[in-house]
């Protein structure tokens, strides 16, 4: 029988940042994961560059039952916490749009520098390891672990990271929200999110004439609204607006479309009906749009002939549909492809300063499996960050020194 002060299940982002704390004091600290490397999100994530946390991370960029909940963890633990310790480590990063922070080489460097911190803190990690089964116990939990790690384990502290259900193809499971259920604790309604959506027959065969094309947009759903680019797919839309608002949509709800929304489009029709109107509106479309959208939007409204010949009513009717196209979605592409999952573990049985558990003594739940989910853009990986740090630092404080 080995004994640890806490075992984590899950070596990601949250997992690892709770074990490099919890074991800050001398806890005895085993990191479990059945995937056969740590980090496989994190590796992945920003095209391999990392994508690790937004400088304008607040509890308004994360969306959940109750939205004051990931406040105090993001407030202890924040953004410029983070960007502190990959400066230590000389990691090169860069600012992209809207506040997102990457690695100048690889995510891999991320990965190494918290496995080099779990080092430093003497944590074990065992890969290759299932967990088997998790029992309360006289002194804390039982845990009976399968695999490559296989042992009987007592321990103090169990942590929940073990994430969503997104990316079904790396191991993503239901586990975590199984373990809340064996224990007690409430489970939020779980659905795909940041993911991309899909459309009937009869949108995106349109659609499919467009493939690849990319546009700036404001994207909106009630009265949720995101600008960033949107792509055009094979299945439906894609790109960043998309993944946005694809966690405030629901089924037999439209979205609406603003194309480029900044630019007077009844003004630009104007201008260029008196510099050429014997231009058709498809062309003069192509001179503001993608080509290959301007020809599909002038086919699908009846756009055609010279723009000298459409008057100031038509100009704006055309200017009123590029700005507020709406589509109705059938669905989206699921965990497949979704980049993280909304919901989880009803965060009213969880404490917000040491994410433990309010009826179970020493049962922790962070990052991903829990119900605060983030926009696109490096906010999941700092609720990763801040919710792993305030488990582990709690962790810290309640655990003795081992010899």
């Amino acid at each position: 029988m080995e004994r640890f002060d806490t075992v984590i299940l899950g070596a990601g982002a949250a997992g690892m940042m709770c074990a490099i704390h919890a074991a800050s004091r001398g806890g005895r600290v085993l990191v479990v994961d059945h995937a056969r490397a740590p980090g496989e999100k994190i590796r992945i994530s920003g095209g391999g560059r990392c994508n690790f946390t937004n400088i304008g991370t607040s509890a308004r960029n994360f969306l959940s039952g109750n939205p004051h909940f990931a406040k105090s963890a993001l407030g202890r633990y924040t953004q410029h916490d983070f960007i502190g310790l990959v400066e230590k480590h000389g990691i090169a990063y860069h600012e992209k749009t809207l506040g997102q922070l990457f690695c100048d080489d690889s995510a891999k460097q991320i990965i190494a520098m918290l496995l080099d911190e779990m080092a430093q803190a003497a944590c074990e990690l065992r890969l290759g390891t299932t967990l088997e089964a998790l029992e309360r116990s006289d002194d804390g939990f039982a845990v009976r672990l399968g695999g490559d790690g296989a042992a009987d384990i007592r321990c103090r502290h169990f942590v929940v990271a073990c994430g969503g259900k997104s990316i079904p193809k790396m191991g993503a499971s239901s586990l975590g929200y199984q373990i809340a259920d064996q224990f007690g604790l409430a489970v939020t309604e779980t659905r795909p999110a940041l993911v991309p959506l899909t459309f009937g027959d009869e949108v995106l065969a349109g659609f499919r004439e467009i493939a690849g094309v990319a546009a700036d947009a404001r994207v909106s759903c009630g009265k949720t609204s995101f600008e960033e680019a949107l792509l055009f797919t094979h299945r439906g839309l894609s790109g960043p607006a998309i993944l946005q608002i694809s966690s405030y949509w629901r089924e037999k709800q439209p979205i609406r479309i603003a194309l480029l929304p900044r630019l007077d489009f009844f003004a630009a029709l104007r201008a260029s009906r008196q510099e050429n109107g014997r231009r058709s509106i498809s062309n003069t479309l192509a001179e503001i749009l993608p080509k290959r959208l301007a020809a599909h939007l002038a086919d699908a409204n009846g756009w055609a002939g010279p723009i000298g010949d459409a008057s100031d009513k038509k100009l704006a009717a055309i200017a009123a549909i590029l700005h507020g196209w709406e589509v109705l979605p059938i669905g989206s592409e699921g965990y497949r492809t979704a980049e993280v999952t909304l919901g989880g573990v009803d965060t009213s049985g969880l404490s917000s300063r040491t994410m433990e558990a309010r009826a179970v003594d020493g049962l922790y739940f962070i990052g991903e499996v829990v119900d605060v989910t983030g926009w696109l853009g490096g906010y999941n990986f700092q609720w990763a960050w801040s919710s792993g740090w305030a488990a582990g630092t709690a962790i810290a404080e309640r655990s003795s020194p081992r010899n």
